[in-house]
């Protein structure tokens, strides 16, 4: 998946930051230890960039779901909103969370993957069924609930919402893949 266009990115520089941009910044690095893209569009408002960075944050580091959750949540997610940069970060750091490449290789290609567990499973149909017209079916929700409890089913579907408003906006900002 290759963006048209040139990259829509509003770059602010260093010396034009706001106090507020900056503490912004700082928290970000500090709560991440680097400043991810999306912050790069968020930034402009710096109350939005703030939130997100909380969540952001909380999501990758202090959830109830590992890792290896995550990234199946995020790559089902940044597929089906057609987000190449989202999609190619993700699926590498879907292989570094010890994803085997069967399975990475089936989230690229929008294949059911042969997953490790009910978790795994789980986090997946949720994600897979998240954006359909009619809410999951009694049966997939009692199996998350049974898999992930009801704090791992809250854990991803904010995750799901934090990669929606991620993928829609690094599409939208036509962000590019990055070379490796």
């Amino acid at each position: 998946m290759q963006t048209q266009g040139g990259s829509r990115l509003g770059d602010i520089a260093p010396e034009e930051l706001s106090a507020e941009q900056a503490a912004v910044l700082e928290a970000v690095q500090r709560g991440r230890g680097f400043v991810p893209k999306p912050f790069k569009i968020w930034l402009h408002s710096p109350r939005l960039a703030e939130r997100m960075e909380a969540l952001g944050t909380y999501l990758s580091t202090n959830s109830s779901l590992s890792n290896r959750e995550l990234e199946i949540a995020v790559v089902v997610v940044a597929r089906r909103l057609s987000s190449p940069f989202v999609l190619d970060a993700h699926l590498r750091a879907a292989a570094k969370a010890g994803h085997p490449p069967a399975v990475v290789d089936a989230l690229r290609e929008g294949r059911v993957p042969e997953l490790a567990g009910t978790r795994e499973r789980a986090v997946y149909e949720i994600a897979r069924t998240a954006d359909d017209a009619a809410p999951a079916s009694d049966e997939l929700f009692a199996q998350a609930v049974s898999a992930l409890g009801r704090e791992g089913l809250a854990d991803l579907l904010a995750l799901i919402g934090y990669y929606t408003a991620v993928g829609v906006a690094m599409k939208l900002h036509r962000v590019p893949v990055e070379a490796r």
